[in-house]
């Protein structure tokens, strides 16, 4: 028993390094394949705005939930190049609303990985209408081999790291905010 005690143990920190592996690295941490999406999302230092917006809007336990979900995580720079205030607008309680639009129009209701998407967008001859939860609809673009969404209000994101796997679905990390029409 003693014997099997710290092979055992290898085999743990061997699974465990193994998740990692099959993941990018995102803002400086391990994002694990079996932990939720917010599991992962607030150990990224490129995503605290992110999170707290979630937060704010009391989306945690909807996207700790067993989805699929495909989020599109704007990073903290993609907030930052919001106009000024606007962050600090939408986290205020009496816009809560407004934060969820937002929110939800940066999420599917399906777990897509990039290759699927990338086909998507050759079916539909260069572009695909992504519907999101907010009600809102990305479109789908390839240039130079990265995918792009482009979301209500015009604003190109591009995907930065894709196909970040979740227990949950998946997260592709982009550099915009995308806005849903007003």
């Amino acid at each position: 028993m003693f014997k099997t005690l710290p092979l055992l143990a290898a085999l743990a920190l061997t699974t465990t390094a193994a998740f990692a592996a099959d993941n990018p690295m995102v803002g400086g941490a391990a994002m694990f394949a079996d932990k939720n999406i917010v599991e992962n999302a607030v150990n990224s230092a490129d995503h605290t705005t992110l999170v707290a917006a979630v937060q704010a809007a009391g989306l945690v336990e909807t996207l700790q939930g067993p989805g699929p979900f495909t989020v599109f995580a704007p990073t903290n720079d993609a907030f930052a190049a919001l106009p000024a205030g606007a962050v600090d607008d939408l986290l205020k309680p009496e816009n809560k609303d407004q934060l969820i639009k937002v929110l939800t129009c940066h999420v599917v209701g399906a777990e897509v990985f990039s290759d699927a998407l990338a086909k998507m967008i050759a079916d539909d001859q260069g572009a695909h209408a992504v519907p999101t939860l907010g009600g809102c609809t990305l479109t789908a673009t390839m240039e130079d081999g990265q995918i792009r969404l482009a979301g209500e209000q015009g604003t190109i994101a591009t995907v930065t790291i894709a196909d970040v796997d979740q227990s949950n679905g998946v997260i592709h990390v982009i550099d915009r905010v995308l806005l849903p029409a007003m």
